[in-house]
C-alpha cells in the first residue's frame, strides 16, 4: 500500500476527466482498508471503483481510495439456485460473464453495464427489465467510522428506482466490499419483452434462447447504442428516468400524443427521458468537445479534453429545457463531484 500525491484521475472515470487527486490510495485486501481508514493525517477521503457513475467536476482535495478487492466464490449451491459472492473490485461485466460461464442465471439482462460490482448495489443497477435487487441476496459493507463489518441483506438496502439506502439515509457511511447474489442453476427465468431483445434474437435467428443467448442479444443492442468508454467518454445513462404522477402524464399527453410511457402502480408512470430529451432537439447535439450521443439521448459524451464542469452546464441546460416544455423533472443518475 502506497499513497501517491497529485495523481490524475482520467485513468479512473468512464467519463475520461482529468481532474488531479492531492492524495491516492489502490486498494486490494481488507487490511489495507482498514489500516487506510484508520489514517488522521488524511482526515478527508474519497472512495472510487469503476469510477462509471461519476462526474468529477474539479480537483479532489482529499485522499482518493481506489478499491480494488478481487474475488468470486461460491458461497452454497442447491438444485435450482446459488449464492455468489463477488468482491467489490470486480468489474461487473465480466463476473456477469464468469456467472453464464458456469449456467447461473439472473444477471444476463445487465451485461455489458459499465462499473465494478461494489457500487452495484448502491444504483440497484438494473438494465433491459431486471434491476439488481431481484437477485440480490445481501451484501458486506465497512463502516467509515467503526471499522467495523456490517452485513445488509436485502430489506435493509432500501432498493428503490436507480437508489437505495447508500445514497440517501447511509450516504457516506459505508464501503461495500463484496455482494452475494441468489441466482438460478437450471429454469432460468429469462426476461426478453423489454426493449428490443426479442427483435435482436429474432435476427439472430434464435427462437429458443438461453442465458447465454439472451446476454449476447443484450451485449449487441448496448454496442449499437452506448459508445465504449475507452473511446468516447461516458458514464452510460446520465439521467434517470422520471416517474411522474398519472395526472402530469395525461396532461403532458394532451400536447404530446406520441407520448410513451410505463406504468409503474395506479398512480405512477414512468417516462423514458430519452425520449423526453430526443423529443427537445439534444439528441446528437455536439458543443465542441462534448455533447449528446448521437444514438442515445440519455447518454452525454466527452470526446476529448472536455472539463467535468462543460458535462455539468450541459446537463443543467438539458434539465431546465425538459422542464420548460414539459413540465417534468429529469434527475442525474450519475454522482456530481
Amino acid at each position: 500500500m502506497k499513497i501517491q500525491h497529485n495523481v490524475s484521475l482520467k485513468p479512473y472515470n468512464t467519463f475520461g476527466i482529468d481532474v488531479v487527486a492531492k492524495h491516492f490510495v489502490t486498494i486490494s485486501n481488507l487490511e489495507d482498508l482498514e489500516k487506510v481508514l484508520a489514517l488522521k493525517e488524511y482526515p478527508e477521503k474519497l472512495i472510487l471503483g469503476g469510477g462509471s457513475n461519476i462526474l468529477l467536476t474539479k480537483d479532489v482535495d482529499a485522499l482518493v481510495i481506489l478499491i480494488r478487492l478481487k474475488g468470486i466464490s461460491i458461497i452454497s449451491k442447491t438444485d435450482d439456485t446459488v449464492l455468489v459472492k463477488a468482491n467489490a473490485g470486480e468489474n461487473w461485466h465480466e463476473f456477469v460473464l464468469w456467472t453464464l460461464s458456469h449456467n447461473f442465471g439472473g444477471l444476463e439482462n445487465m451485461s455489458l453495464i459499465p462499473g465494478n460490482v461494489g457500487t452495484s448495489p448502491i444504483q440497484n443497477i438494473g438494465a433491459y427489465g431486471v434491476e439488481l435487487k431481484d437477485i440480490f441476496e445481501s451484501c458486506e459493507a465497512i463502516n467509515l467510522k467503526t471499522k467495523a463489518i456490517t452485513v445488509f441483506k436485502k430489506e435493509a438496502c432500501e432498493f428503490g428506482y436507480r437508489n437505495s439506502i447508500f445514497k440517501h439515509r447511509a450516504k457516506g457511511q459505508y464501503i461495500i466490499t463484496s455482494v452475494t447474489f441468489k441466482l438460478t442453476t437450471k429454469n432460468h427465468t429469462l426476461h426478453t419483452n423489454y426493449g428490443a431483445i426479442i427483435a435482436e434474437l429474432e435476427a439472430m435467428q434464435v427462437t429458443e434462447p438461453t442465458i447465454q443467448e439472451v446476454s449476447n442479444a443484450v451485449i449487441a443492442i448496448r454496442k449499437s447504442k452506448l459508445p465504449d468508454p475507452k473511446k468516447i467518454g461516458n458514464s452510460g445513462s446520465f439521467f434517470k428516468n422520471p416517474v411522474v404522477d398519472k395526472s402530469v402524464y395525461l396532461e403532458t399527453l394532451k400536447q404530446f400524443p406520441d407520448l410513451p410511457s410505463y406504468p409503474v402502480s395506479e398512480t405512477e408512470v414512468k417516462i423514458p427521458a430519452g425520449w423526453l430529451i430526443e423529443k427537445a432537439g439534444f439528441k446528437g447535439k455536439r458543443l465542441g468537445n462534448y455533447g449528446v450521443h448521437k444514438n442515445q439521448a440519455l447518454v452525454l459524451v466527452n470526446y476529448g479534453g472536455a472539463t467535468g464542469y462543460d458535462i455539468l452546464k450541459l446537463s443543467t441546460i438539458i434539465q431546465q429545457t425538459i422542464q420548460r416544455i414539459f413540465n417534468i423533472t429529469i434527475e442525474s443518475e450519475v454522482n456530481i463531484l
